[in-house]
């Protein structure tokens, strides 16, 4: 990625002519391109359901290459399900895409169309964030009972298979049971998509471990193929946005760890009235996704 990336956020408020818009999210802007779909990463943040004012220079493309990374490594294994990715490079996109080349490169996907499923497929791995919270109240993540004496950010002795509800945009998502995942989707799907994401997560974890990075926990989304009804790996994978990452180095169980992701900036709300980033805020939260950029990808 180049250093033209990270001068200034990209925020892209405004539509690009000429190319039908799907939906815009907190991050991502989704444009249909008949049997295709482009998503572009743009630099803006959210924290605690919020889009804030500021952006964070070359996010969306750290978002992007990093999902790609995973994308490509993902495929490599057969009994994994396969994902919607055509191509990031730019050139290979449809014409009209051609005059925003330089919007899109390094922060833009051509992608397969895919039905999502109403559900998000979350895998906890250590005991922290709102699974923390709730062991502490209940003894459970999720309505799954640990041990007693568990402490925050201890690894599980098994990963945990948590899936929640997709809300829209302002709302909050909602934990629910593997039960009740089977009763949306089906318990033939779900049960595929719950052994497809625990198996993501192992081997992803597995190797960003040897990189010097803790998987803590990571999100994924599933979609079906329209045509084929083929199931697919969808949106984004193991970014600092959609996972939480620790540095390995200095891992001590018992307390919160320093983090790579967005949890330095939802840490720094918390201590100010209003929603607004200063620049060395900024500043060291790209860093952030920049090194874990580094650091899994080794360029």
């Amino acid at each position: 990625m180049t250093q033209g990336l990270f001068d200034a956020p990209v925020m892209l408020e405004s539509q690009l002519e000429g190319l039908p818009l799907k939906s815009r999210g907190k991050v991502r802007d989704i444009y249909d391109l008949d049997e295709h779909l482009l998503l572009i990463a743009t630099d803006r943040i959210s924290a605690f359901d919020v889009v804030l004012p500021e952006g964070i220079p070359g996010k969306g493309a750290v978002l992007t290459q990093l999902s790609v990374f995973w994308f490509r490594w993902l495929y490599e294994y057969e009994d994994i399900v396969p994902n919607h990715l055509i191509t990031s490079d730019v050139a290979e996109y449809p014409r009209v895409c051609q005059p925003y080349h330089d919007i899109l490169k390094g922060r833009s996907m051509l992608v397969q169309k895919a039905a999502p499923l109403p559900v998000e497929c979350i895998v906890r791995g250590y005991l922290s964030g709102s699974g923390w919270a709730d062991y502490q109240r209940t003894g459970e993540v999720c309505g799954q009972s640990l041990p007693h004496g568990l402490v925050e950010s201890q690894r599980l002795s098994e990963p945990l298979f948590t899936p929640s509800t997709k809300a829209e945009q302002g709302e909050h998502d909602l934990n629910i049971s593997f039960h009740a995942m089977e009763a949306t989707v089906g318990k033939e799907l779900a049960n595929t998509v719950r052994d497809a994401s625990v198996k993501i997560y192992q081997r992803a974890a597995a190797y960003a471990e040897k990189k010097g990075i803790i998987i803590a926990d990571t999100k994924l989304e599933f979609g079906v193929h329209p045509a084929t009804g083929q199931l697919m790996l969808i949106d984004e994978v193991l970014t600092p946005d959609s996972s939480r990452f620790w540095p390995l180095d200095g891992y001590t169980p018992g307390r919160p760890q320093p983090s790579f992701d967005k949890q330095f900036v939802r840490d720094y709300l918390i201590s100010i009235p209003a929603p607004h980033l200063p620049p060395e805020v900024i500043a060291q939260t790209s860093g952030r996704y920049q090194e874990a950029y580094r650091v899994l990808t080794g360029t």
